[in-house]
């Protein structure tokens, strides 16, 4: 068989959105659209096809189903995320296994791990044509829960592991440790461990610094502690964070892995945060700095400034003879 006999390459793309949305599904019947019209092929999850009322015979190439979620990345080269960040952190379940990278289309409010906007439809459907992107990836913890010194689950997560107190009415007293070594005990309301993607999460929310995300390190923080030392602290990425809900205690605690996951955590049990063994690859189309991100999503105010860009181009053009007055 020569080249020119080949079959023709197959490219996959799996679609996953928020279907509660008008707007979403509107979106991701667009996208189905277009790729295929392309001769990509399409897969959706079967629990989805309903929701977006799609015909997944009428199109051509067909679009394909997937009944499980194990499954449904296998053999696509990048899953189009049509929602907010809740979607995306839902996608990198799904997705976790087999590292397919995320390429995210903003329709919440922040959308700090969505890589395009709503208007950018066009854009980014001719990107994954082309394939004009990257992905670069991004930082996990696992995430272990032990009672009675027995391991009765492990997860992970992309932006967050939170102990938070079950009952409103009491505090959760826990003791936390770093490196097989206890730092502090807290009366709190909980602890945040954090990736630097989930930095500008709850992280953010509980007073954490902010860290970009091209930076190896673990985060955690107290959240309202009752102690002379609750700082935000940030450790090396090879460091083991403990937090233990103190035994004999009346309160009991919760664990949420990206406000998604929970397990109960009653006095006694043992949370241990690690490095993740299988980082999550999140798309990228622009090569914008993390600051830029953080002015854009968060609306911070830059009016003013004069930085060293526009210094010179100030200066080449008083140079060149154009006019120009200070502001």
């Amino acid at each position: 068989m020569t080249a020119s006999d080949a079959p023709p390459e197959v490219r996959r793309v799996l679609l996953i959105a928020h279907t509660g949305r008008e707007d979403a599904r509107e979106v991701a019947r667009a996208f189905c659209k277009a790729l295929t019209g392309h001769g990509l092929v399409v897969r959706l999850l079967a629990e989805e096809v309903r929701d977006l009322a799609v015909d997944v015979a009428a199109y051509d190439p067909a679009i394909e189903t997937a009944d499980s979620h194990d499954d449904a990345p296998v053999g696509c080269e990048i899953v189009v995320v049509i929602g907010g960040d809740g979607t995306i952190l839902r996608a990198a379940e799904i997705t976790h296994r087999s590292g397919t990278p995320l390429l995210g289309v903003n329709l919440g409010h922040v959308g700090f791990l969505a890589e395009a906007e709503y208007d950018d439809v066009e854009s980014t459907i001719d990107a994954i044509v082309h394939r004009r992107y990257t992905a670069e990836e991004r930082l996990t913890i696992d995430v272990s829960i032990y009672r009675d010194k027995e391991l009765v689950t492990s997860t992970f997560a992309l932006n967050e592991a939170s102990v938070e107190k079950a009952a409103r009415e009491r505090m959760l007293d826990v003791v936390v440790e770093v490196d097989g070594r206890p730092l502090s005990r807290w009366g709190c309301d909980g602890v945040v461990c954090a990736t630097p993607t989930g930095s500008t999460a709850y992280n953010f929310s509980a007073g954490g610094p902010v860290v970009w995300p091209g930076v190896e390190a673990l985060l955690m923080v107290p959240i309202s502690a009752h102690a002379l030392f609750a700082r935000p602290m940030v450790v090396a990425p090879s460091s083991v964070l403990a937090v233990e809900v103190l035994a004999g205690t009346q309160g009991t605690g919760v664990l949420w892995c990206d406000g998604r996951r929970t397990v109960d955590l009653p006095p006694g049990a043992r949370i241990e945060v690690r490095r993740g063994s299988m980082p999550v690859r999140l798309v990228r189309l622009h090569r914008a700095p993390f600051t830029d991100r953080l002015v854009a999503k968060f609306g911070l105010p830059v009016e003013g400034w004069r930085g060293a860009a526009e210094r010179r181009r100030r200066n080449n053009g008083q140079d060149n003879g154009a006019e120009g007055t200070d502001a």
